[in-house]
């Protein structure tokens, strides 16, 4: 028996047989990838801050906002005590803590960033400086970066001249908003006497040798 295909009948097998391979073909559907991360940004480092560190004039902060370029940037302190920021013009600086200054930089900067996320970075220091004058190798200012005591500052100092009054050197300093003087004889210390006269310096002391 001869089974005859109608025309119509016909189109629809043949139909049927091109597509079938076709779908078999298509490949998976690949699942949805999770976008990738957005790494912090790179924040430099600064220097080691003394104990009791308080910003300063003259010392060179840098300010990272993340995922703002734009907005972070390395700044120095002006002489009134403030920093100029991108959108957040002037801030005070000088007196705060890096943290105390980076939590008023992120309110600040909350008028215009959603969330702002803001590190404060100490890259140099200026401010503290001691001075030392007088019959001395070279006068001037001198930074504070670490303890540094009167006979440490004499050497970075290149010494006294020949004819120093070695025995009524001077250190000036304020206390409790009073100016004082203390007495330091270099005799005594290099002989290892009276060592309680070689303090510690402070920012600001100066050192006067007669």
């Amino acid at each position: 028996m001869t089974l005859v295909l109608r025309p119509a009948a016909f189109v629809l097998v043949m139909s049927a047989l091109v597509a079938a391979p076709a779908t078999a073909q298509q490949p998976p559907t690949q699942p949805a990838q999770p976008a990738p991360a957005v790494a912090p940004p790179t924040v430099p480092k600064g220097v080691d801050l003394p104990p009791g560190y308080l910003i300063g004039p003259e010392d060179v902060l840098t300010v990272v906002f993340w995922r703002d370029k734009e907005m972070s940037t390395e700044v120095a302190v002006r002489p009134d005590g403030k920093v100029t920021l991108p959108l957040v013009n002037d801030i005070d600086a000088a007196g705060k803590t890096p943290e105390q200054l980076r939590a008023e930089i992120a309110q600040a900067a909350s008028r215009f960033v959603e969330e702002p996320t803001v590190t404060v970075v100490v890259k140099t220091i200026n401010s503290r400086k001691v001075y030392i004058t007088g019959m001395i190798g070279k006068s001037g200012a001198y930074p504070l970066t670490g303890p540094t005591t009167v006979l440490q500052l004499i050497s970075m100092a290149g010494g006294l001249n020949e004819f120093a009054d070695s025995k009524n050197i001077i250190v000036t300093r304020v206390e409790n908003g009073q100016q004082v003087a203390l007495k330091f004889n270099y005799n005594e210390v290099r002989k290892g006497k009276k060592l309680q006269q070689n303090i510690e310096l402070r920012p600001g002391d100066s050192v006067v040798v007669p």
